[in-house]
């Protein structure tokens, strides 16, 4: 899911503040640009993960489009921050599958040229979520 930052730009004096819109109470800092943005990730991350830990539903990311007439921000840069969803889902069930010889070896192929899918797993997950994320838009 792609969460859309606002970056309020820093200069010499003020670090680059970032805001996640999609999630009140979710904001980061950096001195650099690119900072900001990684920190935007942690922060992200951390916030989604008490969300999860303590039960409450986790926000959808919206379009960028819909934040931009906000005056909050205006001025400020936006971006989008690419965060992977399976973790904040809970607790993993197994379940057996069926499928065509052909789309697994597909399958296989795309976990071992992308590593952040781990296993197959992993990659029918993000495509089920990817899919899910689609549809609810």
């Amino acid at each position: 899911m792609h969460y859309p930052i606002a970056i309020e730009v820093g200069d010499d004096q003020h670090d680059y503040g970032v805001a996640v819109p999609d999630l009140p109470g979710c904001f980061s800092a950096g001195d650099t640009f690119d900072e900001a943005i990684i920190n935007a990730r942690e922060a992200i991350e951390g916030h989604l993960e008490s969300l999860a830990e303590h039960g409450d539903p986790i926000p959808s990311a919206s379009a960028i489009e819909k934040h931009l007439a906000n005056p909050d921000y205006a001025g400020w840069v936006w971006a989008a921050v690419e965060i992977d969803m399976t973790p904040y889902l809970g607790k993993s069930h197994k379940v057996n599958v069926t499928l065509p010889d052909l789309l697994i070896k597909r399958i296989d192929n795309a976990v071992e040229r992308h590593a952040e899918f781990k296993s197959r797993s992993g990659f029918l997950a993000r495509a089920a979520l990817h899919e899910l994320e689609r549809h609810a838009q």
